[in-house]
């Protein structure tokens, strides 16, 4: 359009130029000139507005085709993001569902574990709420420790501690006597008190001071009735050590109960009973293991000696017998020493009157 202008302005300048060159060349002829003038302007003009119209339309059909073009491009555009988009969100949405899936199927499968978990725990629960079951608990746990630690003849289970006493105990290891008719007992007996300690967990979890102190004295009650009943039914002296074993079947128990000092003392001056954790009931086993091997070792001392002593005189025996072994096996190599010289000198003389053979004859012969 720009280009256009142009053209039709320089057009017309030209026509004015030669219009006016014409005016000023003759003036008489100015109407005709002026009618000229006026044919060729309008013409002019219409050429201009026809040219102009023709270059609007193509400026149209060309932005329209531009629009259509761009609207394609642009659908194609629209289609493959949509496509990514989808494909994507599909992959995307099935990890994520996968995922869920899995973390689930594990939810699942955890819920089952604590579901098996919790029946196993109530049916211990239960269990443990029978006071005859949770004694023999206590009992077989005692009794482990005592079989990891000790030889099997250095223990009993469920002994009767005195003739005619129809008590029992449950474990008693064999002390050493002196010179009395058999063993000397250490008694063990197992003792549980789960309601009064679990009471006393559940008032710590409280938090209330109160609760706590009356939970201990019930808790203490009960450890120095059971400390009262095993002096009482199996300390029998000689029959049995002056004091007593009480094992407490938890190390946590064992903590709460030894924590306060004051108790093991008054329950070892006034019942002659000690308290005993799994951990501490097989430290003092080992230690007393270590006294029996060393008193085994100085009862066992004489015996060696007098082993040793007979040993010495049977050396002595062999010394002897050796002595003559060796005395006749000398004879022996002397007269086998004569008897070999002398005859090996006798055929070796009568042999070399004979003439030798050849090597290869002597062996065909000899075969």
């Amino acid at each position: 359009m720009a280009s256009n202008r142009s053209e039709i302005s320089n057009g017309l300048m030209h026509q004015f130029g030669l219009v006016f060159d014409s005016l000023r060349s003759n003036s008489k002829e100015q109407s005709a000139v002026l009618k000229d003038f006026g044919v060729l302007f309008r013409e002019n003009v219409k050429e201009f507005n026809e040219l102009q119209r023709e270059k609007f339309q193509d400026l149209i059909n060309k932005q329209e085709r531009m629009l259509q073009s761009t609207e394609e491009r642009l659908e194609k555009m629209r289609e493959t993001v949509d496509e990514k988009l989808q494909k994507t969100l599909e992959t995307r949405l099935g990890q994520s569902f996968e995922l869920v899936s899995n973390q689930l199927l594990a939810v699942q499968k955890g819920l089952g574990e604590m579901q098996t978990l919790a029946t196993g725990v109530g049916d211990l629960k239960r269990v443990l709420n029978n006071v005859k079951t949770r004694g023999v608990l206590g009992e077989y746990q005692l009794q482990a420790i005592l079989e990891n630690v000790l030889a099997p003849d250095q223990f009993e289970y469920n002994v009767q501690v005195k003739k005619g006493n129809s008590e029992r105990v449950e474990f008693a290891i064999k002390m050493p006597g002196n010179g009395q008719e058999g063993p000397v007992y250490l008694p063990i007996d197992a003792k549980f008190p789960q309601e009064t300690y679990y009471r006393l967990l559940d008032a710590y979890d409280l938090g209330e001071k109160a609760l706590v102190e009356a939970a201990k004295i019930e808790l203490f009650k009960a450890i120095k009735k059971s400390a009262q009943d095993i002096s009482n039914k199996y300390i029998i002296p000689p029959f049995t050590t002056d004091f007593a074993i009480l094992f407490l079947p938890m190390e946590s128990l064992y903590a709460e109960v030894i924590r306060d000092g004051d108790l093991a003392q008054q329950l070892q001056r006034d019942y002659k009973i000690i308290l005993v954790g799994p951990t501490t009931l097989a430290a003092m086993l080992n230690s007393l293991q270590m006294g029996f091997k060393t008193l085994a070792i100085q009862q066992r001392s004489s015996e060696v000696w007098k082993v040793l002593g007979a040993v010495k005189t049977e050396f002595a025996k062999f010394g002897d017998l050796i002595s003559k072994a060796q005395k006749k096996i000398s004879e022996a190599s002397t007269d086998l020493d004569i008897l070999v010289g002398t005859r090996t000198r006798v055929i070796q003389r009568k042999l070399r009157e004979i003439e030798d053979l050849p090597e290869e004859e002597g062996k065909k012969l000899l075969e």
